[in-house]
């Protein structure tokens, strides 16, 4: 109940904000378990999510949001998962690992990190980590034109938004744990899945 409350709020805050554009919503499975990935643009981009895709998902997020004013709130109502950025945080591994097996959805960034310049930069292994080793499906979501909406907010103007949510598609089945170079393979597969849905401006080093 908390999450709809919050994903209405949050719903018609946005729309006040940018003009927003979804599309393939019938892509999306009703159930988990699966993953949900985006290109990572800006700080509207989790909440974007929270609107575009009619099941809840949990995310995972910057530890360092875990106590801020803002945020905080909005990423518990979504049962946010924190985690660690720089290292291998083990703890959110599991964590995310655990909300899979019990049916659960999990949403990230593959890249770690927000773009400083709205391309696709190098994606890390956490999603082929979870996928290789649990066998869910992966959702590729591709945003555009969150990053320009700061400095259309700063003019007073509401910014132009487009979410496109793709198919979902699994990795090739390996009959072992995946590991090292095939788990590079693996982010490189999910990353030019991710990079075909975006416009190649955006597409980065998977252009």
């Amino acid at each position: 109940m908390y999450y709809r409350i919050v994903k209405s709020i949050i719903g018609a805050i946005l729309k006040l904000l940018a003009h927003i554009e979804i599309v393939g919503v019938e892509n999306v499975p009703p159930r988990g378990p699966y993953i949900v990935i985006c290109n990572h643009l800006s700080i509207f981009d989790p909440p974007l999510l929270l609107i575009a895709l009619p099941v809840q998902v949990t995310v995972l997020a910057a530890s360092k949001y875990r106590h801020h004013p803002l945020f905080a709130p909005l990423l518990s109502s979504m049962g946010a998962i924190y985690v660690r950025r720089g290292e291998v945080d083990r703890r959110a591994l599991r964590a995310c690992l655990d909300t899979l097996r019990k049916g659960g959805i999990i949403g990230m960034a593959p890249e770690g990190t927000r773009s400083p310049t709205g391309a696709l930069q190098k994606g890390r292994t956490g999603v082929a980590y979870l996928a290789s080793r649990t066998g869910v499906p992966i959702l590729p979501v591709a945003v555009t034109g969150t990053e320009k909406m700061p400095a259309g907010l700063k003019r007073l103007r509401r910014g132009r938004v487009k979410v496109v949510i793709g198919e979902p598609f699994t990795l090739p089945a390996t009959g072992r744990k995946a590991r090292g170079k095939q788990l590079k393979e693996f982010t490189d597969l999910i990353m030019h899945r991710l990079a075909d849905m975006l416009p190649e401006e955006y597409r980065g080093i998977y252009r």
